[in-house]
């Protein structure tokens, strides 16, 4: 019966975090919640936030997600959504990840775009956002869900940190006039399969407009983006199961490649 009593943001997150550590996914939360809307998600989403920076993990910088708008309609939505990145969630390119640490993972190819500059405007703009990035680096962002049989909705990915897991990203910088971000062609390989494919406009048209929307959204939620952070943008592809015994290696014309080793 206590399923029937609706949660308080702080046991939704507890019970998230328990998942996290204790490897075993639970239900969905978005018929648990009084009001299960964005505001009440990235409460959510905050509370393990907080407990990571008190337990000592760095932020790194931020992940974009729902930058498809054929997976915003599947879910109802009308926007992106955004989550946490921390410094023990970072593998290298071609590093071996340990699979153990995940729960149902799949992975999908982005654009990470690393900042030189503070974003604290309340409105940025293209120019803004060229301005701020140091540089561009292809990337793997291996999502992964908390909630059982990846059967989320907005409100459950969301308060679960937008489904993140790990990230790798590639090892040669690219400033951004070496590369069209927009027409870029992305390829990811699974030994000689092509797994996924797309280009730069898959993700929002531009992967520029995501990171615009997000500096903006950041700004209001008092957790600016700082020089120094990382920004994945998000899937310029459909996204891939992972699993033991796995290499994937993405390729995204005029930015090279990134491999991601699962063990």
């Amino acid at each position: 019966m206590h399923d029937t009593i609706p949660l308080t943001t702080a046991q939704a997150a507890a019970l998230l975090h328990d998942a996290a550590t204790s490897g075993q996914p639970i239900p969905p939360l978005r018929d648990r919640l009084t009001t299960p809307d964005a505001d009440t998600a990235y409460a959510i989403q905050n509370h393990n936030t907080e407990r990571a920076l008190a337990a000592g993990r760095r932020l790194v910088g931020r992940k974009i997600g729902l930058t498809s708008l054929a997976v915003q309609a599947q879910l109802g939505v009308d926007q992106p959504d955004f989550g946490m990145l921390f410094a023990d969630m970072a593998i290298g390119d071609g590093e071996a990840i340990a699979t153990g640490r995940l729960i149902q993972p799949k992975v999908e190819a982005e654009i990470a775009l690393v900042l030189g500059r503070d974003l604290t405007h309340e409105r940025h703009t293209y120019a803004d956002l060229i301005r701020a990035t140091d540089y561009a680096l292809p990337a793997i962002e291996v999502v992964d869900s908390r909630i059982a049989h990846w059967n989320i909705r907005f409100v459950d990915t969301v308060a679960d940190n937008a489904s993140s897991g790990l990230f790798v990203l590639g090892s040669q910088p690219r400033r951004l006039g070496a590369f069209d971000l927009a027409a870029c062609a992305m390829e990811m390989r699974q030994g000689d399969e092509v797994v996924s494919r797309g280009n730069g406009r898959a993700c929002l048209g531009n992967p520029l407009n995501a990171a615009v929307w997000l500096a903006d959204v950041m700004v209001r939620y008092g957790r600016p983006l700082q020089a120094g952070d990382m920004v994945l943008t998000g899937a310029l592809g459909p996204m891939v199961n992972a699993g033991p015994g796995q290499t994937f290696v993405a390729e995204i014309a005029g930015l090279g490649s990134v491999t991601a080793v699962f063990a």
